[in-house]
């Protein structure tokens, strides 16, 4: 096992820090179809609204804060994916993009 790095299924992912996999993570469409339930565990941790009411809130699983600023960073680029239309190729580069802008290199060299 890698000490960082990302690890996907679809939109499911597991966010891999000093040798410790954290996840899953992924979301689903709220009932109404009008916003996304973002999850952990297949807990419901945070919820997208709109681009204006976007809400997150990890604090109960006590996440190392690389594991939760990192799969922040991924969720949004999911989601804003999603919303784009992109197929999964284009969000995913889109995310190497980011985190590596961000200076999360060691995550967006291990994409797996």
């Amino acid at each position: 096992m890698q000490n960082h790095g990302l690890r996907f299924d679809g939109t499911t992912f597991w966010v891999t820090h000093r040798r410790v996999e954290y996840g899953p993570f992924d979301y689903e469409w709220s009932k109404d179809f009008c916003g996304m339930e973002l999850l952990y565990c297949r807990r419901k941790f945070g919820e997208y609204c709109s681009s204006e009411e976007f809400f997150a809130d990890l604090k109960v699983y006590k996440l190392p804060m690389s594991v939760v600023r990192v799969a922040s960073v991924v969720m949004g680029c999911i989601v804003f994916g999603v919303l784009q239309g992109w197929p999964e190729e284009e969000w995913r580069q889109y995310l190497k993009r980011r985190l590596s802008a961000l200076g999360y290199f060691k995550f967006s060299e291990n994409i797996a």
